[in-house]
């Protein structure tokens, strides 16, 4: 298998996704603050993926060693800059997490719960701290996918779910909402807009490259692992689906 059978592979998943639902029921500004309540768990999670994979692809403790090739360190070390440490709208570093939360801070949007969260994970185990969460069911079995998956240790796997499952499944009609809303509501939205913007600009072309390279270093040539890189990226699909059903229901 290579790159591109498993893209094909994947392709009614992804549809699934992009055209769901729940983007014609997105009218109103409350229905982006409520939507925005629930994606932001998946900006935390990309987060946390991507620090997994350079945990593991790159030396992080100490003596220093070299660790994996020098490819694959590159990969995974860019990605990281732009994510953890990008520029906001004002041209000040932050992360695409921080700057999410103050989009919705802006938007009047409830963050608690995804700080609440933040506390808890610092003082337990995720997979206890997701066990005996309140958060909606989409959200929670959403996260536990991305642990579970973090947990296997499959490094092939990771950057799967990585690449095929994660924040480029927004669709134009989205973009082309929030800008109407931010023009409709000046102040409101503004942020977000930069943020949606920032990422088809970072995430849906240098990155997402970057992304598929480190995916095919990591197969290789190994039958299995492709076959498994496949499948983890349609239950990533499928579970992006649950969350989005969710924000409908």
């Amino acid at each position: 298998m290579n790159i591109e059978r498993l893209q094909q592979a994947i392709a009614p998943a992804r549809e699934q996704v992009i055209t769901h639902s729940l983007y014609q029921k997105l009218q109103s500004l409350e229905d982006v603050k409520l939507f925005m309540q629930h994606h932001i768990f998946a900006v935390w999670d990309f987060m946390s993926l991507l620090k997994a994979l350079q945990r593991e692809l790159t030396c992080v403790s100490l003596p220093w060693v070299p660790k994996g090739t020098p490819d694959t360190r590159y990969l995974i070390n860019e990605i990281v800059t732009g994510e953890e440490s990008d520029v906001d709208e004002l041209g000040n570093r932050c992360s695409h997490f921080e700057l999410y939360l103050r989009a919705m801070q802006q938007a009047g949007a409830d963050t608690a719960p995804m700080l609440q969260l933040l506390k808890e994970a610092t003082k337990a185990p995720i997979d206890e701290v997701l066990s005996e969460s309140v958060l909606p069911g989409a959200v929670t079995g959403f996260l536990q996918f991305t642990f579970g998956v973090i947990a296997s240790a499959k490094l092939h796997v990771m950057a799967a779910i990585f690449t095929f499952g994660r924040e480029d499944l927004i669709p134009d009609m989205f973009h082309e909402l929030v800008q109407d809303l931010d023009a409709k509501f000046p102040g409101t939205l503004s942020i977000f807009k930069y943020y949606l913007e920032r990422h088809i600009e970072v995430d849906g072309g240098h990155h997402s490259q970057l992304a598929q390279e480190m995916v095919i270093a990591l197969c290789g040539n190994d039958e299995q692992k492709w076959n498994e890189a496949t499948a983890a990226s349609i239950a990533a699909l499928e579970w992006r689906a649950k969350l989005w059903s969710g924000v409908l229901q």
